[in-house]
């Protein structure tokens, strides 16, 4: 999987994780480009605009002002071409709900539990 993907973006709104998650990303030479912002908002802006075309995004759930699942459903409204993206998300949560609501996302690719890893990267869909 390593370097197979241009661009990566990752959406969490804990600078901590999103430090640890881009140092496995990089290491494991994951995407060309790695884009990392804190603000869902203005992630879904970007991707709006065509400002951003990523490959793979890395979604946080429990972020303020706008959650994953909410980042979800103002994603599935933009005029963009979807095709091909995978989405993972990256989360803390172990709530059943979530993983429930992660499963019946059609954009889900995978839920992860954080942390990221290299194995867990290796073993991705």
């Amino acid at each position: 999987m390593a370097g197979s993907y241009k661009t990566c973006l990752l959406v969490d709104d804990n600078y901590i994780d999103n430090f640890v998650t881009r140092r496995i990303l990089e290491s494991s030479k994951f995407a060309e480009n790695i884009i990392v912002t804190e603000s869902p908002t203005e992630a879904i802006e970007q991707l709006g605009k065509g400002e951003i075309k990523p490959d793979v995004i890395f979604l946080d759930i429990r972020m303020p002002l706008m959650s994953g699942f909410e980042f979800l459903d103002a994603y599935d409204k933009l005029a963009i071409d979807k095709t091909g993206i995978k989405i993972f998300l990256l989360s803390s949560s172990f709530d059943p709900t979530d993983i429930k609501r992660s499963t019946d996302n059609k954009y889900i690719t995978h839920f992860i539990h954080k942390p990221l890893t290299h194995k867990i990267l290796e073993e991705l869909p």
